[in-house]
Parts: structure tokens; C-alpha cells; sequence
């Protein structure tokens, strides 16, 4: 599994850490170069997508959600799940590359499903 997020903060320009994510909120493997702790990301973006995926599926009737987004000033994040238990988060700078993101996020989660 390391291997996988490493392999991603490494192809993704402005990317800076990757993790592995349970929908409970848990850190389950991550991978930050600079050391820096992704556990209160995985934390807070569980909860924004267990209750996106809610309003999408539930009250709007939308179907599944497939990714999320969110991006501050400096800082984004990309998420997508796994399956329906785990997410790769996907810590990203204010300027990466959101194309990059999300095809090797998508190439990471195949493999990633496979090991969980």
C-alpha cells in the first residue's frame, strides 16, 4: 500500500501527501515526504464525504459519490473512494494539477482495492 501512495505523490505535480482512509475517519497508511501528519485531513474529509455522499444519494437521489474536491487558498485535497469503506485522499499545493490527480488517484484505488 505505500508503494501505491508513494508512487502517487510522485506522479502528481503539486501533490505533497497521500493516504489511505477509512470512512470512520481512521488513518490507515499514509505517505508525506515532508513529514507532515494527514490524520486530522483523513479525519475531517471522512466526514465531508459520508455526509456528501448522503445528500447525494439519499435526499437527491444522485447515486453514489464517485470523487470530491475541495480547494483552499493553498491547499486542495482530492478524494476517491475505494470502496465502500476506504478513500485515497490525495493532498495537493495551490498548484497542482487536478487532471493528473484524478487519473492517478483512479490507477492507484484499482490497485488499492485489490489489498484491502
Amino acid at each position: 500500500m505505500l508503494s501505491d501512495l508513494t508512487r502517487l505523490v510522485t506522479d502528481v505535480s503539486g501533490a505533497w501527501g497521500a493516504a489511505i482512509g477509512g470512512l470512520d475517519g481512521l488513518l490507515v497508511e499514509e505517505y508525506v515526504p515532508t513529514g507532515a501528519d494527514l490524520g486530522l485531513l483523513v479525519a475531517e474529509h471522512a466526514g465531508l464525504l459520508r455526509a456528501v455522499s448522503a445528500a447525494y444519494s439519499g435526499t437527491l437521489g444522485g447515486g453514489e459519490t464517485r470523487e470530491l474536491y475541495v480547494r483552499g487558498e493553498s491547499l486542495s485535497v482530492y478524494l476517491l473512494p475505494i470502496n465502500t469503506e476506504f478513500f485515497v485522499l490525495l493532498a495537493l499545493d495551490g498548484r497542482s494539477n487536478l487532471g493528473q490527480a484524478r487519473l492517478y488517484a483512479r490507477v492507484a484505488a484499482r490497485a488499492l482495492e485489490t489489498q484491502l
